[in-house]
């Protein structure tokens, strides 16, 4: 039998990598936001379906689980690929910048998610999660604390649900996508506008288009994704990426192990 997948996010990164790769055998509803990006959906596979989500919208994330809804009575694998990344020093962050984060990495995934749970059940949900829920890299903190946010309600629903409704995080390190280049643009005023952060700005606005030249190739994360949602009993939690490894582990060190390790990092940078 034919298995359907919902995918937020899949237009570009890795949910359009997943989207194309699920759409092989699978029924894939992909979720865009940039109308223009509709017809390439549609013309990739007679297998995707798209529909239109925008998660900074909460009445566009119900239309969207109800089309859903609409035209299927079961949904065995939803992957929540959308996000954004916030960036710049929490000294003068503006708590609209941290609210969008937030709407857009965790609360819309969740509502999505209890949306539609009456027909995700015996299903799986696989959040795309990241390295950055470890929690140790600064002036992206909130793209950290927004993932680490998402771990931890989704388990607790798979926990509340008796295992009702299975949960999978996956934590990649840097993977070669657009991500990078969206994280400069929407974070141009904290580039541009933080004098007493000059430098760090700077650095943080190279260092992502370097991520987005030398990360890891997408193939990667969409290879393992697809072997977990094969799994009869995945574990909780996977990580992609020596990166992400080794923030798990620093993860674990008590907490000013884990700051002065940070901090140092930061002088061999030349930013302290």
């Amino acid at each position: 039998m034919t298995k359907t997948v919902v995918i937020t996010g899949a237009t570009s990164g890795i949910g359009k990598a997943l989207a194309e790769s699920y759409s092989d055998d699978c029924i894939v509803f992909a979720g865009y936001r940039n109308p223009d990006h509709e017809r390439d959906l549609k013309k990739f596979s007679s297998n995707i379906i798209p529909f239109f989500i925008d998660m900074e919208k909460t009445s566009i994330v119900d239309g969207a689980a109800i089309f859903i809804k609409r035209n299927t009575s079961k949904v065995d694998l939803l992957i929540n690929a959308a996000g954004c990344v916030m960036a710049g020093p929490m000294e003068n962050m503006a708590l609209s910048k941290l609210k969008k984060q937030f709407e857009v990495n965790t609360f819309s995934h969740l509502r999505f998610t209890q949306k539609l749970t009456d027909v995700l059940t015996g299903g799986l949900v696989i959040n795309i999660s990241s390295m950055a829920s470890y929690g140790i890299f600064p002036f992206i903190a909130p793209y950290c604390a927004s993932k680490r946010a998402m771990d931890i309600l989704f388990n607790a629903l798979e926990i509340e649900t008796n295992h009702r409704i299975k949960v999978v995080s996956v934590k990649p390190g840097v993977i070669a996508t657009p991500l990078w280049h969206k994280s400069v643009e929407i974070n141009q005023d904290s580039i541009a506008n933080n004098t007493n952060y000059n430098k760090e700005m700077i650095f943080l606005a190279k260092n992502a288009v370097k991520n987005e030249q030398k990360g890891l190739p997408v193939s990667e994360v969409v290879a393992k994704i697809r072997k977990i949602s094969s799994l009869p009993k995945p574990k909780p939690s996977y990580t992609i990426g020596a990166d992400a490894f080794f923030a798990e582990q620093i993860s674990k060190l008590p907490q000013a192990v884990q700051n002065y390790l940070v901090e140092l990092g930061l002088k061999k940078k030349g930013l302290r």
